[in-house]
């Protein structure tokens, strides 16, 4: 492997003409593909193999015309204070703006509140429900303008109208500033740690081809593998992310080589050799976490964790070829400015703050172990109250008309009205299905926590009815998914008794639905994520305890991030200082988001930095002085990788979108934890306890894995270049 990478590395520094304009021909060819291929649909959120679903679905096929995920507005009336929404100019005022609601184009129907008896017990609130033939993200930009207008002159009448419901909801977004605010601080950090424009700029530059290379490569495949923009959120996050960190290390241990004497061409062939093994390896490990995103069994997330995935594997590729090429027009560029004037570096100095921190930790490892186990495990505490549900309006900002419907709609009829139960009966086959129908609503308007049901609705051939519940409490409360249940574990008797099937359905229960699927699949999604990964680490480092530490230090790290996310975003500590102006439950999608991303982050500073324990202790290094020297070569950078992928998440705190907020957030102090806490304190302090015995294998185990020199030992029969050599000389240089 790293003699392989060697040479891959030298030919792309001698024939770097040649690779930088294949990579700008990529760009080229995939932009220009992205440009002309169809725009792809948004496919929605579908979750194949849960309760809500298969309703959504049977609705679809029963009601033509209509579509279950059809976008809907909800028009929120409240009247002037003193006043009532019936009274005769308010009453005038509702219904004509409903008619015209019900005119607009791509709308299947609006209904008059006071014919459906949607007036509060006060008369100060009154909502119509619109919907739409179509999703939300299909209606037209006429169809909105309608209803907007609409609206306005309601609130022009004296009325106070609020917007729910997705027709005119604004969809949350992750880039734009927060992406151009983290590439700023990665700048800022890349400076800092290099001392050189050159070496700052290299890592970014080529992280934004490479993010641009897979954007573009998601939108000209869209159409032909499903993918869309949003498939390309969580690829542009890390496909930024990693792009630098690559490049930071393969520069790191160019500008090393390049201290200890070698010439430009073999400073990047030993780069490519010895970090570029890391790099590959450790990309890897993403691939596997965000591939293995496969197993919770939702589409959306399968075609997210594989675009992510192949984001990964181009910035891999970018890592390998492309920056030893930009090594190539810049050999002393990149080098610090000392470093330029006297000839001179100080890169991997014998006495630097990572040497002195690893022998502060070898002195002391057991009260750094227990204080790193100790802190984690406090900030862990919070997982056991872990809530999991899906935000929405009453997380949104107070600014937004969607929260203001929320609250109006929770003061006039109680926190349930905003989020209703679906439910769907089929009675194909029935004598009587209406009567059916009739008894099921009466069954479920009985059950307890059921404030009232609405008139069923039949479909035309008069054998599927809808019909909606509304709970005693808020779409997100604890109650409501107790209320869910219920209604479920009693159906068997009720069917029994109609001769009648029904399903519970709607937005409430489908986040229900989605977060017990995602909880279900989390401790699969685990184990084989980490099997997977421990097997990888065990062909890296030829050791069986080092791989499981590196597990279990992530997992105390993914606790901890997860602990605090719930203690921000849902006990609400702390809470207003990142903006966040409501608590609820952790979105359904965190904890697998968190496990998935968060693994191949930690193995990736696991792989950097203990390799190079691993090359010091294979090369003859006593094992602590080999953590020393690891530290002594890798701190620094590992550090600064850190620092950006840091700096690349926490710009996303600052969005408006609560779920934006939470992702970001939690990326955030999970890199904090993992690489300050795991990675600089716990794995030292565990391998100076451990010695030896750290490095040991079975020998049955050792001989029957392949042997893959991750090391660089091979490179040490790489000739090394005379001072003085050709041209020609140069080129017939190779790895041998």
């Amino acid at each position: 492997m790293a003699t392989f990478l060697c040479r891959i590395g030298r030919l792309a520094f001698r024939r770097r003409w040649p690779v930088a304009l294949l990579w700008l021909a990529v760009l080229a060819a995939v932009g220009f593909g992205a440009a002309q291929a169809p725009e792809t649909p948004d496919e929605g959120s579908s979750m194949p193999g849960i309760e809500s679903q298969k309703a959504f679905d049977l609705m679809e096929q029963r009601f033509p015309g209509a579509k279950a995920d059809g976008a809907s507005a909800r028009l929120v009336f409240v009247a002037p204070e003193g006043q009532k929404v019936t009274a005769t100019e308010n009453r005038a005022a509702i219904e004509t703006a409903v008619s015209e609601a019900a005119e607009g184009p791509q709308v299947a129907g609006a209904v008059d509140p006071f014919q459906a008896q949607a007036v509060s017990e006060d008369g100060s609130t009154a909502y119509a429900t619109v919907t739409y033939k179509v999703a939300a993200a299909d209606l037209t930009d006429a169809g909105r303008a309608m209803l907007e207008d609409t609206v306005e002159q309601a609130r022009e009448a004296g009325l106070t109208v609020e917007v729910g419901g997705s027709a005119l909801a604004t969809q949350p977004a992750a880039g734009g500033s927060a992406e151009a605010i983290g590439i700023a601080i990665a700048a800022v950090v890349l400076l800092m740690t290099f001392g050189s424009l050159a070496a700052a700029g290299l890592p970014l530059l080529t992280a934004v081809i490479g993010v641009g290379v897979s954007m573009a490569s998601i939108l000209a495949l869209g159409s032909a593998l499903g993918l869309s923009a949003t498939t390309g959120t969580l690829a542009t996050m890390l496909g930024l992310a990693c792009g630098i960190d690559y490049a930071v290390f393969i520069v790191s241990r160019y500008r090393e080589e390049r201290a200890k004497g070698h010439a430009p061409e073999e400073a990047a062939g030993l780069a490519a050799g010895t970090a570029g093994s890391s790099v590959v390896f450790a990309g890897l490990t993403v691939v596997i976490a965000l591939a293995g995103l496969s197993v919770v069994g939702i589409p959306m997330l399968t075609k997210m964790g594989l675009a992510a995935a192949g984001a990964v594997a181009i910035s891999v590729a970018i890592a390998l070829t492309l920056v030893p090429a930009l090594l190539g027009f810049w050999p002393r560029a990149v080098l610090s400015r000392s470093a330029r004037r006297s000839g001179r570096s100080k890169e991997g100095g014998e006495k630097n703050g990572g040497s002195r921190w690893a022998r502060f930790v070898l002195r002391r490892p057991v009260p750094v172990l227990l204080a790193s186990v100790a802190g984690l495990g406090v900030l862990a505490l919070p997982v056991a109250d872990l809530q999991l549900g899906m935000p929405g309006d009453e997380a949104k900002p107070t600014s937004t008309t969607e929260r203001r419907a929320y609250d109006a709609l929770a003061e006039g009829f109680g926190p349930g009205f905003n989020g209703p139960l679906t439910i769907v009966v089929d009675g194909r086959g029935a004598e009587d299905a209406k009567a059916a129908v009739t008894a099921i609503e009466q069954r479920i308007d009985a059950t307890d926590g059921v404030v009232s049901v609405s008139a069923a609705r039949f479909n035309p051939a008069g054998d599927t009815a809808v019909f909606s519940a509304v709970p005693a409490s808020g779409p997100s409360e604890e109650r409501t998914k107790e209320l869910v249940h219920t209604i479920r574990s009693e159906r068997g008797a009720t069917e029994s008794a109609t001769g009648v099937s029904f399903e519970v359905t709607g937005t409430t229960a489908m986040n229900i639905d989605v977060a017990q699927k995602v909880q279900d699949a989390l401790l699969p999604y685990l184990a084989v994520v980490v099997t997977l990964a421990v097997l990888l680490l065990m062909l890296v480092f030829r050791s069986v305890l080092v791989p499981l530490k590196a597990a279990l230090g992530f997992l105390l790290s993914v606790l901890a991030a997860l602990g605090s996310v719930i203690a921000v975003f849902q006990w609400g500590w702390g809470a207003s200082l990142i903006g966040v102006e409501q608590t609820g439950p952790i979105m359904s999608l965190m904890p697998i988001f968190l496990v998935g991303i968060v693994f191949g982050l930690a193995m990736d500073y696991e792989v950097f930095l203990v390799a190079r324990m691993r090359e010091a202790y294979v090369h003859g290094d006593r094992p602590g002085q080999a953590v020393v020297t690891g530290f002594r070569y890798s701190a620094r950078v590992v550090v600064a990788a850190a620092l950006i992928m840091m700096a690349v998440f926490s710009g996303f705190i600052g969005a408006g979108a609560s779920m934006i907020k939470m992702i970001g957030f939690g990326l955030a102090v999970a890199v904090l934890f993992d690489a300050f806490v795991v990675r600089m304190a716990l794995v030292p302090a565990v391998l100076a306890l451990l010695g030896k015995a750290a490095w040991w294998m079975p020998r049955w185990l050792d001989r029957l894995l392949p042997r893959i020199d991750v090391e660089g030992e091979a490179l040490r029969t790489c000739q090394p270049a005379a001072p003085d050599r050709t041209e020609a000389a140069d080129r017939d240089a190779v790895c041998v």
